[in-house]
């Protein structure tokens, strides 16, 4: 096949070309992508010690995909005080955390500094746990929130202690169905402006893709080169994350759920086509956790991490709540036929289990 024979001479492929993907069978593109990633890790698994951390649920904006926000779906508002974030990031860290994960709603009520003095307090605690936090979305956020640009809103991130960013808000680029789904959120052209500001500050960060949802597959395909291209620009991301929609608790009522053979494929397509991003992450809260085992046969090389507490995914229907415990994402993935090896959040390896 013409596509194979390209990918095996390392061309890229165009719009089109990648599109046709979908139209091979699930065996050959998870052969093709299996190669990729074995080449790159043998048989490493990669997961992280981390503590989600999600500060309010109140929000600006209407997605109608999401269930986190306090909406009519939802109609349990809270949001954390700088204190009990700290003690939350505390508590984790005692615990073995490597990570905190720092997403909110865009709460217009708190005021700017809030977001930042809870970087700032986390950091004067914990000089030493990796801090993620504060998605595109977010940042563009902020900078109406603020008045400030971009680059000030960046800057203040990384000198409040951010370490690393999160991927998500990415959803899927197509306007039109942006549109329709996230209309006040983030543009594309903008998430990935910020990105490539972060990026040019060396820093590092994640991408997403919300799919299974009213995108078609080349919208997917439209996003994932998308990313290709500034990854050939920046080389910034450390990792690329298809997440899987969930459907529960939100405005969208798509009555269809993807297949699994549908997921993995997405999977697949995407170490394929982002060979210049190291990591792909079957993220196991919207993936579940048995399929995100499976995607490593598929391209997949991690499957994130403990988390302790979920609230955004689970909200919507996922079953991840309460996290995982260590022990038992290490017998997962050995039982799966992979080595587990823990990382820090810029992928360096911190422990191999045989």
């Amino acid at each position: 096949m013409l596509i194979l024979k390209k990918l095996k001479n390392r061309e890229k492929l165009s719009l089109k070309e990648a599109a046709k993907l979908y139209d091979m069978d699930l065996f050959t593109l998870g052969e093709t992508a299996n190669t990729i990633r074995e080449k790159k890790f043998g048989k490493k698994t990669y997961f992280n010690i981390n503590r989600h951390i999600n500060p309010s649920n109140i929000c600006k904006d209407v997605c109608k995909f999401c269930a986190f926000s306090a909406h009519r779906k939802n109609p349990n508002p809270y949001t954390l005080s700088i204190e009990e974030c700290v003690e939350i990031a505390k508590n984790a860290y005692a615990k073995g955390a490597k990570e905190v994960h720092i997403v909110s709603a865009h709460n217009p009520y708190v005021g700017y500094e809030y977001y930042m003095n809870i970087v700032k307090a986390i950091r004067g605690e914990l000089p030493d746990i990796h801090i993620k936090a504060f998605t595109a979305a977010e940042v563009n956020f902020f900078s109406g929130l603020s008045g400030k640009s971009y680059e000030k809103v960046l800057d203040d991130m990384i000198e409040a202690g951010v370490d690393s960013m999160p991927g998500g808000g990415a959803e899927i680029f197509d306007e039109k169905i942006r549109a329709k789904i996230c209309k006040d959120k983030v543009g594309s052209e903008n998430w990935l402006k910020i990105h490539e500001l972060w990026h040019k500050r060396g820093k590092k960060s994640n991408a997403t893709m919300l799919f299974g949802h009213i995108e078609n597959r080349a919208h997917r395909i439209d996003h994932i080169l998308r990313i290709r291209d500034l990854q050939e620009k920046t080389g910034g991301f450390n990792a690329f994350i298809p997440l899987v929609y969930q459907r529960k608790n939100n405005y969208l009522n798509v009555k269809k759920f993807l297949s699994g053979v549908e997921i993995l494929k997405t999977m697949a397509i995407s170490r394929i086509l982002l060979e210049n991003i190291p990591n792909i992450k079957a993220y196991w809260v919207t993936t579940t956790l048995n399929l995100s085992l499976v995607a490593q046969n598929y391209g997949a090389n991690d499957i994130d991490g403990t988390i302790e507490k979920e609230s955004i995914n689970s909200a919507a229907g996922a079953n991840s709540a309460n996290g995982l415990k260590l022990d038992e994402l290490v017998h997962l993935i050995k039982d799966s036929g992979y080595i587990p090896v823990e990382r820090d959040s810029l992928y360096n390896e911190l422990k191999i289990y045989k």
